[in-house]
């Protein structure tokens, strides 16, 4: 199969199926590899950029979607996106960070990080699918745990979990609390947010 027929297949794959598609899907509907699979999704996004197109694949953990430009996003809410979009509460943007930053937490914990109960945020980010249950932790109760999704790592832009910014390591003083204008880095230097 020559090259242009390739591009198409995996371009109308994508197109129609809305969602992140992962590589061994392609590998599967096209019979080629994954070396293959990549290169032409590779050359596919360098070409929508260098074109100027309104669309662009993103790479989503071992997914790939085409989607509209991030750029375009004025243009096309008013026209096309009369979905309501998910309303995230400050609690369900803080629980969502701390399942984000740490994969695999069960809610007792996210509790004791956050000082609060959590029942109601985790409900939420579970309907609107951007964290899931991630098993069970073998403790007594065997209590749930959660991880974020692929819509998760779509919404906020990102192709893995990798690309979070990095968290700063604060200091504590003699009763556990944090020191808020003194930090250490991430090469164990102490910092003073105030120079």
């Amino acid at each position: 199969m020559e090259y242009r027929k390739q591009q198409g297949i995996i371009e109308s794959i994508l197109f129609a199926a809305g969602r992140p598609v992962e590589v061994k899907e392609l590998m599967s509907a096209t019979e080629l590899g994954q070396d293959e699979i990549i290169s032409i999704v590779e050359i596919m996004k360098n070409e929508y950029i260098n074109e100027n197109r309104g669309i662009e694949i993103i790479k989503v953990n071992d997914s790939y979607q085409l989607c509209a430009k991030k750029e375009n996003y004025e243009y096309i809410y008013p026209v096309f996106d009369k979905r309501s979009k998910p309303n995230l509460s400050n609690a369900a943007l803080e629980v969502i960070a701390i399942i984000a930053y740490n994969p695999k937490i069960t809610r007792a914990e996210i509790e004791a990080i956050r000082g609060v109960g959590s029942d109601g945020s985790i409900y939420k980010l579970l309907e609107y699918e951007l964290i899931q249950e991630a098993g069970r932790l073998d403790a007594p109760g065997r209590p749930t745990m959660y991880e974020t999704t692929s819509k998760f790592l779509t919404m906020f832009g990102l192709s893995s979990l990798d690309e979070l910014p990095e968290l700063p390591r604060y200091k504590l003083d003699e009763n556990q609390q944090i020191i808020i204008d003194e930090y250490v880095d991430n090469e164990g230097i102490l910092v003073n947010d105030e120079q």
